[in-house]
């Protein structure tokens, strides 16, 4: 039998002796940021991505070796665990095949075939069960008892039939293959409960699918529908290759064929085993199709954060509104509010015209040079604004931004805690404004979930949700790394190795204390010990310290190896240290410092841009100066659009509309593809083509694939 180590090593293609220091460094309390960027020696260089998949799977491999320990402890309690069954515990490669195994052992309810045992007739189905050529209804005749309750032959053959039904149901081996066989050959039907009031789950009204061409959003529009009382989903087998299955696996191929347990074994297939087995096959498909939502939201969720933020500049945030009016605020190039109003656009020509004077004021005042723009009600009025009040200001500029989730991080006790003298209103605007300047540093304070850049997310299990996408936001925070001196509680808690005690400490002390001049002053936070330092350290920058080491992704512990390779290369022109390393040789220089060659690799590189962000690398966002209509478009039209969310069916793209247009799958590109993330992703800016537009429904149709490029 394989160790877990060694499972996992050709799962995921890896060296063993990588997998076994990963886990070892898991076990240990290590990070899994802190493992891709600072012991690449001990995994192989293993991106941060392969190491999640190692985690999940070795948390689930060790749940499932708990399992099985717990189902053979369990049987050999009741005494009935053989070798044979131990080892096919032992082998069973997945939770469902170890309680398949178990499930004759397991406490049941009390069932028909249990109450017939009570009576005594166990024997009875045995001997029936061995087929050898005696008639079931004579061997009935010795277990009519009157005072256990069976009166007849009829009643006892009854009872013997229900025995034999369900042992057949608790046979691994038949669920099994039954399983491959639903799933192989399955279809998978929906009616509407009502087929004359018409949903939006009309396209499910009458559908019928085989299982192995299912696809994710079908199922989980399918399972919405249902929980909302309008769609009636099975899973169904057509012909009766399922009940002939059972029947193979029971009769015994002699001249004698019992009709007696080919009854049994057909009562056991539609009454028990087909039943539980379509609600089986329903939950793993909504377990993958749960599993497939998640993974793209996080994939939707990564780009998003990680896109490039709009620095240093002074910048006004509007969240568009109808009766409760614009709320508008202006921030300083680090994010500061230097002002703030309500403006009424909506209301009528003579409001708005007021409201374009005011925002005039502010922008002249202090000298704002970007305006963002939430997309949410009355954007699109908002947006017509501001491109009145821009033709008075030619330099500015305006950029819609994804105002999702906003308003829930303004009605919280962190926004509150932050603005605590602005009304709830006001702070989404400040929200708004600077989510065009950093991206990542404001979207951390908001709940994943509302971000809104998934599918179905909110039918998810919330558990494995919340994990996954703090996964995301972890690992792009720490790719990013965080100024220690300037970064809020809610953007510590996500480095590596702090957490809300110690994040809450380390702004107590810089509010205390001033400015950190050193990561070492890290090591005086209070509750923040030797293992928190070792994993944070090297995410968190000091722009102000004196060592310029300080400000880079360089490891404290790596600081004397990369003092070494500024000797041996030299300190001038640090922009061609990496070229340097390179004609000087990496392995030669990695063993005159002490260190291994990925670290020297990364040391040399974060030399060579003291400071750098990751994000600066990526195309900027694209920050408009005009405004189209959905009836300007028209087919053939060529736009640029920066692509807003990605779907199983489709991406959808910014166009400078207030309606987002569809890239079906289909049009993405020439190329075939089984999810449209295998060729783009959000933040990307795209050049799209028009196909058709849709006014009175508000839908956009693009291609990407017929833009000339």
């Amino acid at each position: 039998m394989l160790s877990i180590a060694e499972i996992l090593s050709q799962e995921l293609g890896q060296k063993l002796a990588y997998v076994q220091n990963v886990i070892d460094l898991m076990d240990e309390g290590n990070t899994i940021p802190f493992i891709a960027r600072y012991r690449k020696e001990m995994h192989g260089a293993m991106d941060d991505t392969v190491l999640r998949n190692l985690e999940t799977r070795l948390t689930y491999l060790r749940n499932l070796q708990e399992r099985r320990d717990e189902v053979k402890k369990s049987i050999e309690n009741q005494g009935k665990l053989t070798e044979e069954l131990s080892a096919a515990i032992d082998n069973a490669a997945t939770l469902a095949e170890v309680e398949d195994l178990y499930r004759p052992y397991k406490q049941k309810r009390r069932t028909r075939a249990s109450i017939a045992r009570e009576k005594g007739l166990e024997p009875l189905a045995e001997a029936i069960f061995a087929q050898d050529g005696q008639d079931p209804a004579v061997l009935a005749e010795a277990y009519v008892n009157p005072e256990k309750e069976v009166n007849s032959v009829e009643e006892a053959l009854t009872g013997a039939s229900d025995i034999i039904a369900e042992n057949l149901s608790d046979d691994a081996a038949i669920r099994k293959s039954l399983r491959e066989l639903v799933l192989r050959k399955g279809v998978f039907t929906c009616k509407a409960e009502d087929a004359e009031t018409d949903t939006v789950y009309r396209l499910y009204y009458d559908f019928s699918q085989p299982i192995s061409r299912l696809l994710d959003h079908q199922i989980l529009a399918m399972n919405r529908g249902e929980k909302e009382g309008i769609l009636k989903p099975n899973v169904t087998l057509p012909g009766n290759e399922g009940a002939a299955l059972v029947c193979r696996a029971a009769l015994k191929p002699t001249m004698f064929v019992s009709a007696f347990v080919r009854a049994a074994a057909e009562d056991a297939y539609e009454r028990l085993i087909f039943p539980s087995i379509q609600r089986e096959i329903r939950s793993e498909l909504s377990d993958r199709a749960y599993g497939g939502a998640i993974h793209n939201f996080a994939l939707n969720l990564k780009p998003l954060l990680m896109q490039p933020p709009v620095k240093g500049f002074v910048t006004m945030g509007l969240d568009p509104g109808y009766r409760n009016g614009c709320k508008v605020a202006v921030v300083d190039a680090t994010g500061k509010v230097l002002d703030t109003a309500v403006v009424y656009p909506t209301f009528s020509e003579r409001k708005k015209q007021e409201a374009i004077d005011i925002l005039s004021v502010l922008m002249r005042k202090h000298k704002v040079q970007h305006i963002a723009i939430g997309n949410g009600t009355a954007s699109r009025e908002t947006e017509a604004m501001t491109m009145e009040l821009l033709h008075s200001f030619p330099n500015a500029s305006y950029m819609i931004v994804n105002e999702a989730g906003a308003s829930v991080y303004s009605a919280s006790p962190l926004a509150a805690e932050e603005f605590p003298d602005y009304d709830v209103n006001l702070r989404s605007a400040v929200s708004i404004a600077r989510r065009l300047q950093d991206p990542l540093a404001e979207l951390v304070k908001i709940d994943p979930k509302a971000i809104g850049v998934g599918q179905y997310q909110h039918d998810c299990p919330q558990k494995e949700l919340d994990a996954a996408l703090g996964n995301v936001v972890e690992d792009c925070v720490n790719a990013v790394g965080v100024d220690l001196n300037t970064a809020s509680r809610s953007l510590l808690e996500q480095v590596s190795g702090l957490n809300s005690t110690t994040s809450k400490n380390i702004v107590a002390f810089r509010e205390e204390n001033g400015p950190f001049t050193s990561r070492t002053q890290l090591k005086k936070v209070p509750k923040l010990g030797p293992k928190a330092f070792q994993q944070c350290a090297g995410f968190l920058r000091v722009p102000e310290s004196k060592e310029i080491l300080d400000n880079t992704g360089v490891h404290p512990e790596s600081y004397d190896a990369a003092k070494e390779l500024l000797a041996l290369l030299g300190k001038d022109n640090l922009q061609e240290l990496p070229a340097k390393l390179e004609a000087y040789g990496t392995a030669k220089a990695a063993q005159e410092c002490g260190v291994g060659e990925p670290t020297l690799i990364d040391i040399a590189k974060e030399l060579s841009k003291p400071g750098r962000d990751p994000r600066d690398e990526l195309p900027a966002p694209i920050l408009r100066k005009d405004v189209l209509d959905i009836k300007n478009l028209l087919p053939g039209m060529e736009l640029t659009g920066t692509v807003r969310n990605v779907i199983d069916f489709g991406v959808f793209v910014d166009i400078g509309v207030h309606q987002d247009g569809l890239v079906h799958i289909s049009e993405v590109c020439n190329r075939r593809l089984k999810h449209p993330s295998e060729a783009v992703k959000v933040g990307d800016v795209v050049k799209v083509v028009v196909l058709s537009v849709d006014v009175d429904r508000h839908r956009i149709s693009l291609s990407m694939k017929q833009a000339k490029n």
